[in-house]
Parts: C-alpha cells; sequence; structure tokens
C-alpha cells in the first residue's frame, strides 16, 4: 500500500490547485492517481466565456514512444469545461466523451505507427499530461499556447496486489493476488496471438478481487518460440496449479482470452473439469493455425490462405477472408466440441472486426450449444467495435503492428463505438465471473 499512498501524497500536492490568480487558467483532474480502468474528471477554469480552447493529453509508453490526442472544447458562460458534461467540437473525437482524451491515444506524428500503448509492467503507472491550450489547433498541427496543465497517474495494480513469478512445473506466467486472506476467484488470463507475457489485464482483475494468473503460453523464457503445436497438459496444469491454491476459492476456476487466447479457453472448458467458466473476446470456434494435442486426442488447426490476405496502398494487411471457413463440412475434425462443456461461456464480439469473422464464429458455437439442447452461454456483440476489446480506456488502435509477422494488421471498429464496447464488458466480465466462481 506504501506505492498507492506515496501516489496519491504525489497527487496530494497537486491537487486541489490552488485557487486561481484572477485571470489564471486551471485544469483539475481527479482521481489524480488512480487505477487504469476507472474513470477521471476533467475539468477547467478560469476561461473567458465561450472562449477556444484544445485539451491534449500527452503519454510515453515504456520504451519512451510519444502518444498524444486532442479535442477541441469552447468554456461556458462561467469560463468553464466539464468533459462529463460538456462536448467536443473537433479533434480526435467529438461529442461528450469523459475519456475520449484516453482511448484516442495514438502515436505522436514523429513516431512510426501503428503502434499500440499496452504496459509491459504493471509496476509503475502510466502518466498522461493534460494540457489546455489556447484556441482550436488540429491534429498534428502546432497548438496554442499552453495555458494550464496536469498531471494524471493510471495505474494497473492496487494497493496490496501481489504479483508472484511462476516456474510451477511445465507452467510459465504471474499470479496476481488481491489483498486480504480470501480465498478468491481464480481466473486465468491469456492474451492474444502475439506471444509473451502481458500482464495488465490480470493484474487489474486482482485489483478488483480475483486472483488472476497471467498465462503466456509461447515465445517466453521456455515456451516454444512460435506458435507450432500445442499440448493442452500445459493448460490442465495451470488449471490445476490455480484450483488447489491455498487462496482461491474452489471448487473451479475461470478462464479469460482474446483472440487465440479466447479459442484455448473454449478448449480448456471444454476438455478441463478444473474450468467452469470462460470468457471468450474475438475468438473462433474451431482450433486454429497449430494442432492441439490432448493425450491421443488431436484438434487440427485452421489454416489462413495466404492468398485470401489483401494489402492496401499503404501496406495495411486485411487477413478478414483468410481464415479457412469453419462451417465448411470438410473443417468439422478442427471444432472445439464445445457441447461436451458442463460450465458456463461469455462470447464477446466487435461486430466490425476486421481480424477474422468473430461475430460468425460465435454464431457457429451458439449454434452448436442451442443443437445440444444448451442455454449454458451469454453473448456480447457490439455494433462499431473492432477485434480487441480491451478493459476500458484502453486506446483504440484500428490497425496494429502484428508482433509476430512484423506487418500492420487491420483489427477493425470505430474509436467511439470500441470505446464503449471497452466500458460496457469489463463490468459485464466481471458479473459473469463472480456469478459462476462465487
Amino acid at each position: 500500500a506504501a506505492m498507492w499512498r506515496a501516489a496519491a501524497a504525489r497527487a496530494l500536492c497537486r491537487a486541489p490547485p490552488p485557487p486561481p490568480r484572477r485571470g489564471a487558467v486551471s485544469v483539475a483532474v481527479s482521481p489524480a492517481a488512480g487505477l487504469a480502468d476507472e474513470r477521471v474528471e476533467t475539468r477547467v477554469a478560469g476561461l473567458g466565456p465561450g472562449q477556444p480552447v484544445t485539451l491534449r493529453a500527452v503519454a510515453a509508453d515504456q520504451r519512451g514512444c510519444l502518444f498524444q490526442s486532442c479535442a477541441h472544447y469552447r468554456a461556458d458562460g462561467r469560463g468553464e469545461l466539464h468533459l462529463g458534461t460538456d462536448a467536443s467540437h473537433g479533434g480526435d473525437y467529438t461529442g461528450v466523451e469523459p475519456m475520449g482524451l484516453f482511448w484516442s491515444l495514438a502515436p505522436a506524428g514523429m513516431e512510426r505507427p501503428y503502434q499500440r500503448l499496452v504496459p509491459r509492467s504493471t509496476g509503475t503507472p502510466m502518466k498522461v499530461e493534460m494540457l489546455v491550450h489556447s484556441g482550436h489547433s488540429l491534429p498534428g498541427a502546432i497548438p496554442g499556447p499552453v495555458v494550464a496543465k496536469a498531471e494524471v497517474e493510471r495505474w494497473f495494480t492496487a494497493p496490496g496486489v501481489r504479483r508472484i513469478r511462476l516456474k510451477e512445473g511445465g507452467v510459465r506466467g504471474s499470479l496476481f493476488l488481491p489483498p486480504g486472506d480470501g480465498p478468491f476467484p481464480g481466473v486465468i488470463d491469456m492474451y492474444s496471438d502475439e506471444g509473451g507475457l502481458i500482464e495488465f489485464r490480470s493484474s487489474l482483475l486482482a485489483a478488483r478481487g480475483f486472483a488472476a494468473l497471467s498465462l503466456p503460453y509461447f515465445d517466453f523464457e521456455d515456451l516454444p518460440k512460435v506458435m507450432k503445436e500445442f499440448k493442452l497438459e500445459y493448460f490442465e496444469e495451470a488449471a490445476r496449479f490455480l484450483r488447489r491454491h491455498p487462496k482461491v476459492k474452489g471448487p473451479g476456476v475461470g478462464v479469460i482470452g482474446t483472440g487465440k487466447g479466447a479459442e484455448l479457453a473454449l478448449s480448456m472448458i471444454t476438455f478441463l473439469p478444473e474450468v467452469v467458466a470462460a470468457v471468450c473476446i474475438s475468438g473462433c470456434s474451431s482450433n486454429t493455425v497449430a494442432d492441439l494435442h490432448y493425450g491421443e486426442m488431436t484438434l487440427p488447426g485452421l489454416r489462413f490462405d495466404m492468398n485470401k490476405v489483401s494489402v492496401s496502398d499503404t501496406g495495411v494487411f486485411d487477413t478478414f477472408e483468410a481464415l479457412d471457413d469453419p462451417a465448411n463440412p470438410a473443417n468439422s475434425p478442427c471444432t472445439i466440441p464445445i457441447e461436451k462443456a458442463e460450465g458456463h461461456f461469455l462470447l464477446v464480439v466487435g461486430e466490425d472486426d476486421r481480424m477474422w469473422k468473430s461475430s460468425l464464429y460465435a454464431e457457429l458455437a451458439i449454434g452448436r450449444l442451442r443443437q445440444h439442447g444448451k442455454e449454458n452461454f451469454e453473448l456480447l456483440s457490439y455494433p462499431g467495435a473492432g477485434h480487441r476489446i480491451d478493459p476500458p480506456s484502453t486506446p483504440f488502435c484500428q490497425v496494429a503492428m502484428d508482433r509476430v509477422l512484423g506487418v500492420p494488421v487491420m483489427g477493425g471498429g470505430e474509436s467511439k463505438a470500441h470505446a464503449r464496447a471497452q466500458e460496457h464488458s469489463w463490468g459485464k466480465i466481471q458479473e459473469f465471473l463472480h456469478l459462476h466462481l462465487g
């Protein structure tokens, strides 16, 4: 808790700001230090009535790459602005968007495009500087003079959350435990097909009361370098480890996964009795790319046909049509027999996912469950949302550099709709996991 107290103390040094001198402009962001999945309130005071200003947010990732966003506002009759009720008239978004400056953060003009602002370490906050500039300046243009500024800290971990690095048998990753004696509902968290260890969602889940195991499955330490084939026994070992942990409430555990991670979550709940709840974000209802082995059984992976990948004039890859059709009877050996699962499914999809046809794959999954008389699922389907539906206010990235392919790939979506999907689904995911894990 010392970390958080120190952050709060630093924040208190900044806020509340001293009463502004007559004619001095001030910007206040509250809370000045808080969890990254929480909303903040941003207010500006001391402007002239109707005065036009540009609000900018600036942040750097852990490698020093700069991200920024901007929006145009006009002060009210009292010379004040409140981002919770006042609309932006231009810039990176329009309308009343209290968190718009956060979810529209994108690489600054001088940086390489298509990079994601993803925290690599959960122990340090993302610092965002909020600047108020005179007049309206277009994105990318040199803004007017700064008339006020404030700093906000977005934390991915809460006071008392413990992070334990794992080398347990064959299992690798990080276990995040909430403060207190527990026991807590246990969740395994698997990110998409980028490889490596991505911890920020697990850390936020622990801040929300879950014992969360961030589980990498390739390109990490002594795990395989590439997605060639998987053994479900690795995931079984992780599920058994988590279920047996003294801080974890039984009798079963949950899984949450995005992309390839979602598809692995479907296989886990289907074949592993330890897993009783699965959150599948933008997944496929068939096994893809890499063969999946479990004992004597093999689910072959659906293949990508690279001839069906289109590349735009700007060099952006569109993989939407490239995956072999899971509904084709010839591909039925790849289908995950989810009707065998005893647990519950939450399927989360963006209807404008351009990475692949996750809406269709969710329909196929639901059709298969219904065909076997099962109603053990919920569907959250978001119009206008793209592929990677992350915790709230994670910056929207319509096109992102693929870490494995090394090229920019279209993820789809429209920023405002995607931001809404992230905020709504995060609450629903926690409700679902609490309901089925206790």
